[in-house]
């Protein structure tokens, strides 16, 4: 028996008759594969957090980027295709260095955000081209306030107090609608966010992968290792 999609899961652009764009659903199935990312904004910031889950040990742990600095102010992670979200990455600080050379600010938060999200459309309607196979977490602070927004393949975006994306979301979800509370202070976010994504995990949180970054009023920061490892000491 032939699946009841098949006919309309060739063409990117192609609706089913039951209005689905299957290779959009597939793009998010990519990203449901991917390794599990949280962020969560805290009273002066947000704080993004990611496991890098190594496949091999003779891989070397820094040749795999999955949290980017984008501009002193902002912040992303990834969950889905690495390759593909290289290319967000570059269009998106191409983006931030237009704006600067323009208008001679940084970007809002939020009109990175929705370019980034018509340029990620714009690959769900168009001949020739297929969905990007990851999602984002953009995390930053402006003159308008304090922002996590999380993208989806498809090119929609919300804006969240705590969110994430990656195999482990609906678990980290489930774990911050539970515990995550208004004016948090930076160390309690961490905390939080550690928690999060130890519950996500099928293994234990492996100590040598996981990534912390802070966005506040100081800008962008990327915990080294000796700050990440005394965060982790207190799971």
């Amino acid at each position: 028996m032939q699946p009841s999609g098949r006919g309309y899961d060739h063409g990117v652009s192609t609706f089913s008759p039951d209005g689905r764009l299957y290779q959009v659903e597939y793009a998010r199935e990519s990203v449901k594969r991917g390794t599990t990312t949280v962020g969560l904004k805290f009273k002066e910031g947000v704080v993004l957090i990611v496991d890098k889950r190594i496949s091999s040990k003779l891989i070397l742990t820094d040749s795999i980027e999955k949290m980017y600095q984008i501009d002193d102010h902002i912040g992303m992670t990834t969950s889905g295709l690495v390759a593909d979200a290289r290319q967000l990455v570059d269009k998106a600080r191409v983006q931030c260095q237009v704006n600067k050379m323009t208008y001679g600010d940084s970007i809002a938060i939020t009109t990175l955000v929705k370019k980034m999200c018509d340029f990620m459309q714009s690959f769900t309607q168009y001949g020739g081209a297929r969905p990007f196979g990851t999602a984002l977490l953009i995390a930053g602070i402006d003159d308008d306030g304090i922002h996590l927004f999380e993208t989806d393949p498809s090119g929609a975006y919300q804006s969240y107090q705590a969110g994430a994306i990656g195999r482990g979301r609906s678990t980290v979800i489930d774990h911050f609608e539970s515990h995550w509370k208004l004016n948090m202070t930076k160390n309690a976010a961490i905390k939080l966010g550690l928690e999060a994504l130890k519950e996500s995990l099928e293994d234990d949180l492996n100590r040598e992968t996981v990534e912390i970054a802070i966005v506040d009023s100081n800008g962008y920061q990327k915990l080294d290792r000796e700050s990440t490892l005394k965060q982790l000491d207190r799971l």
